[in-house]
């Protein structure tokens, strides 16, 4: 016999179509973003989240947003990713990486901090790099050189964080 609770969770559960749906427009949005093509991007993207709203689409909606300038719109687009999961590494970079752009790298440090243990993330060198130049912009020099240094132990042929690296060096000689 059917328990009112199980009816009540498939009610409230997005259904297998939906997401399906979703994450075809996603996929779609993916593509137009890297043609360039951002306000189509966005659009779809914004109808992914109305379909089913995922932490990676939130995401990339800010990615497509600071594409076009809209910086202070791409870190609530971030935020919003954040609350519907905690664990995605991506929004904490990316929200680190737009604060140091907007000449802010004392506030973007704990952003970063948080995106280098997320359980969920697979460039764990982006936040490293990005917390590096918050350092180095800060001119803290040996912790700039530290965080470039795990880049590069996370992915040896990163050639920004080389060159950083690099360049924090001849500035501590």
């Amino acid at each position: 016999m059917p328990r009112p609770e199980d009816s009540l969770d498939s009610k409230l559960a997005p259904s297998a179509d939906l997401r399906n749906l979703a994450f075809e427009l996603f996929q779609r949005a993916c593509q137009l973003h890297q043609q360039s093509e951002f306000e189509l991007a966005a659009e779809l993207y914004r109808k992914s989240i109305q379909v089913h709203p995922t932490a990676e689409a939130y995401c990339f909606l800010g990615w497509t947003y600071h594409a076009q300038g809209r910086i202070h719109d791409a870190i609530e687009q971030c935020h919003k990713s954040i609350e519907v999961d905690p664990d995605f590494g991506n929004p904490y970079n990316d929200i680190g990486a737009y604060l140091i752009e907007l000449g802010r790298p004392q506030d973007a440090i704990p952003w970063l901090e948080r995106a280098t243990v997320c359980t969920r993330y697979q460039a764990y060198h982006y936040p490293w790099y990005n917390l590096g130049r918050a350092y180095l912009s800060l001119e803290l020099f040996s912790r700039a050189r530290h965080c470039f240094q795990n880049a590069l132990d996370i992915e040896p042929g990163y050639t920004l964080a080389d060159e950083a690296l690099q360049r924090v060096r001849r500035l501590i000689q």
